[in-house]
């Protein structure tokens, strides 16, 4: 290695420590403002242990219109208790983590994108930003439908559901905000299908063909992922989570098959 390129590579790597320690401190202020709004943070975070929750609202409003009262949850308000002396105030920081993660995402990608925008080339840098812009947007939208349609029904299912009825149901405080912070992070991940696929299609790993050649497993794959993470056999609950991932994969196979076309018509020219 040359000394040129030697003081290239510290240079970037001290660069690299700067978007490090930006993004730590950006993260470190989003942390700390979530903790001081424990109230707010905690009603969002707690809102669909009970019936007046907006999603529940909207079925009974249908269950009206319809006249289909089975639509219509019946009332609850789920207790929950905490065994460990410290676990509350354990549980305040770990949410305040996730909720400053959140406030400070788009500072973050800005930081990580301005990065490595110079070292992309001009038709990469056209297209980094757009696919920047809608996998966040992705991610988002499937925490959004986790928090208004999976979550809420899965737990109102789960939280009544006994196999005997002498066994009564004691819902830990951990356990409400592991289900919720890992059904998101799952709901989000799958919102990136047409992301992944993008860079995979890139990589010459996954063509258009492909996708449409195995569109019937996907459909049954995606159900069954569907059922596993909604368990309360409900239709309509099955409906809402399966299509828009279902959609997702159709989206996919557009992605793919126009990068197959402006790769050809590169190739061409």
């Amino acid at each position: 290695m040359s000394a040129t390129e030697a003081r290239s590579f510290w240079d970037h790597l001290e660069e690299f420590r700067g978007v490090l320690l930006r993004c730590l401190a950006a993260w470190l202020a989003g942390t700390v403002l979530a903790f001081c709004f424990k109230g707010p943070l905690f009603r969002v975070l707690f809102a669909p242990s009970s019936s007046g929750f907006v999603s529940y609202r909207v079925l009974c409003h249908l269950a009206q219109l319809t006249g289909w009262d089975s639509l219509c949850p019946d009332a609850f308000e789920a207790q929950f208790i905490n065994t460990e002396l410290a676990a509350q105030f354990m549980t305040h920081v770990k949410v305040a983590l996730w909720a400053g993660l959140v406030l400070v995402f788009p500072f973050l990608l800005a930081q990580l994108y301005g990065f490595v925008v110079p070292a992309l080339y001009e038709h990469e840098k056209r297209y980094a930003t757009p696919l920047l812009l809608v996998g966040s947007l992705l991610f988002l939208a499937g925490v959004l439908l986790n928090y208004f349609v999976i979550f809420p029904f899965s737990f109102r299912f789960l939280a009544g559901y006994q196999v005997y009825g002498a066994v009564e149901n004691q819902i830990s405080l951990s356990s409400y905000i592991s289900s919720f912070v890992m059904l998101s992070l799952l709901m989000g991940l799958l919102f990136e299908i047409p992301i992944v696929n993008h860079f995979l299609a890139k990589m010459g790993l996954l063509t258009a063909a492909t996708l449409k050649k195995y569109r019937r497993h996907a459909i049954v794959g995606i159900c069954i992922v569907a059922a596993v993470i909604t368990p309360t056999g409900d239709a309509v609950t099955l409906m809402l989570v399966s299509l828009p991932i279902y959609l997702l994969y159709e989206a996919s196979i557009i992605i793919v098959k126009r990068h197959e076309t402006a790769r050809h018509e590169t190739r061409d020219d």
